[in-house]
């Protein structure tokens, strides 16, 4: 017989091992439970099957897999599973969509196969007075009154502050003796070109800085579990949200009073109160305020995460850069077209007119302010001299495919429909893959390789097919300031080329993190100089 003692422990520990089995088969049978949960919503009266994949386990689906494992999380399931597979993100249903085809069904779909739908959280924290959130007729109306936003004509009149703003940012990262995270400083960027251009609000540099790092807070949480509970991460976007709504009201109803009567446009807000009254749509301050914060979301992180791309491939490839200084010395924007005039640089030609010019519009600034004075020679652009620009307008395409800042886009279905020999039931979210489709597409050749050249005269590889490159998305939901992004990127390019060099301060490139956006992990460390310094 057992002595008593070796009794008890064996004792406790059947008791221990017979409970960790129950705990497993409990957590195996509840996970079975959620499966056939999704299982029984197909359409009954669809003869076809969902899609392959796994719902993950009860509440949170494959969330925090999605989250932790970034672009691997859609690659291995779409390897093991194909184009279309199902899967359970952000408490939503969700079947991830890749493929030319696929992906034109969906666009083309808009507002009768689908319509969109943002995860639930960014509805919230966003608000229900922007244009992300509306569907239908609203969704008209509302863009409509934005178009005049991104008009050519508006565009063209921003660039020169925008312009402005390049150089002085650029101007700070060339005099800080130690490495930039490029990363931080393109947020920085677009930040106050949303702020300073896009809206026109003139702040301090200390307001600008805090409202910067509130504004972080909600992109940080603007994918989150909707669970509004203290300490979540809705209940801090919303917080941060909050915050943006305060600071802006008092300036956005002084600007309501201003240009009432002003005909003078300077920003994007003026076209909207614009624009608003040729439609006969008179705007709350609240949709203001939502519409405000809708800009900067627009304008910001996207372009941040594109900006911090296209610098990291302007390191990788020191040919494509050669190339472009060559382009750019062509249309007389290269530093010797601009410093042999007379003797005299840009800056001495227009000092005291670009000293006036950027203490109007907030842009650049100069050793009064405390801040280093550009010493960039490329004078203003305007839209023509950009789309001069044959090479550099190929080398931003390209960084838009390689490495495209969103991954992808919401909708909801409408009705069932298919999609590769699977049916996608009536009220499943859709998410469409913009990096896999680039990844995957046929039309592009070898696309594991950074080549402009693919969008150059002579090959012009996504004309193949149309919807093998979607960076802004398409149809009647395509990102409508995709032509402001692609002149802050042509414009950082044109500066950065024209008139810096670069060196990476860490040893080996950073990895890249894909949730919720494109940006390197631990940041881009790099070295900035003038090439010519004054």
């Amino acid at each position: 017989m057992l002595p008593l003692a070796q009794f008890g422990v064996l004792s406790a520990l059947a008791t221990a091992l017979t409970s960790v089995l129950s705990a497993i088969l409990l957590l195996a049978l509840t996970r079975q439970l959620w499966s056939l949960r999704w299982s029984l919503t197909r359409d009954k009266e669809s003869s076809l099957p969902l899609p392959k994949g796994s719902m993950g386990w009860p509440l949170v689906g494959e969330t925090f897999h999605w989250l932790f494992q970034g672009s691997n999380f859609h690659i291995s399931r779409r390897e093991r599973h194909g184009n279309v597979f199902k899967t359970h993100l952000l408490g939503k249903p969700v079947i991830r969509v890749t493929g030319a085809e696929n992906i034109r069904k969906i666009l083309l779909g808009e507002h009768s196969l689908v319509c969109t739908q943002w995860p639930q959280s960014t509805r919230i924290i966003l608000g229900p007075n922007t244009l992300v959130n509306s569907i239908g007729d609203l969704h008209k109306r509302k863009r409509k009154i934005l178009a005049k936003v991104f008009s050519r004509g508006a565009l063209e009149s921003y660039l020169p502050r925008l312009q402005d703003v390049v150089k002085s940012e650029i101007a700070k990262w060339c005099s800080e003796p130690g490495a930039i995270d490029v990363y931080s400083a393109a947020k920085s960027l677009t930040f106050r070109i949303a702020v300073r251009v896009l809206l026109g609000l003139q702040m301090e540099e200390e307001r600008i800085v805090y409202l910067a790092q509130i504004f972080e807070q909600l992109m940080n949480n603007l994918f989150s579990l909707p669970i509004d509970a203290p300490l979540s991460g809705l209940r801090k976007g919303i917080k941060a949200r909050e915050i943006l709504h305060a600071n802006m009201e008092k300036i956005i109803q002084e600007k309501m009073e201003r240009q009432q009567t002003e005909d003078e446009y300077n920003d994007a807000f003026d076209y909207i109160l614009s624009s608003s009254k040729e439609h006969d749509q008179q705007l709350s301050i609240q949709e203001l305020k939502e519409t405000a914060v809708e800009l900067i979301f627009a304008a910001h992180s996207t372009t941040a995460s594109a900006s911090t791309s296209l610098i990291l491939q302007l390191l990788r490839h020191s040919a494509v850069v050669e190339r472009a200084k060559i382009e750019l010395e062509a249309e007389g924007l290269g530093y010797e077209s601009n410093s042999s005039h007379n003797g005299v640089t840009f800056e001495k030609e227009d000092a005291a007119d670009t000293e006036t010019t950027c203490l109007l519009n907030g842009g650049c600034q100069n050793h009064s302010d405390g801040f280093p004075q550009s010493k960039s020679h490329v004078p203003h652009l305007n839209l023509d001299k950009l789309s001069q620009l044959r090479y550099v307008d190929c080398v931003v395409k390209e960084v838009l495919r390689f490495l495209p800042p969103v991954s992808g886009g919401y909708r909801t279905a409408l009705q069932t429909f298919e999609l590769d020999g699977y049916q996608i039931p009536k009220g499943w979210s859709v998410m469409y893959s913009i990096r896999d489709t680039h990844e995957t597409a046929a039309v592009f050749q070898s696309p594991e390789l950074f080549d402009p050249d693919r969008f150059g005269p002579e090959r012009e590889e996504s004309r193949a097919a149309r919807f093998s490159y979607v960076p802004f998305g398409g149809g009647v939901r395509s990102c409508i300031g995709k032509e402001l992004a692609q002149i802050i990127l042509k414009t950082l390019a044109v500066e950065l080329i024209g008139t810096c060099k670069w060196t990476l301060a860490t040893e080996n490139f950073p990895k890249m993190q894909t949730v919720p956006i494109v940006h390197p992990v631990n940041g881009l460390h790099v070295h900035f100089t003038y090439n010519h310094p004054l």
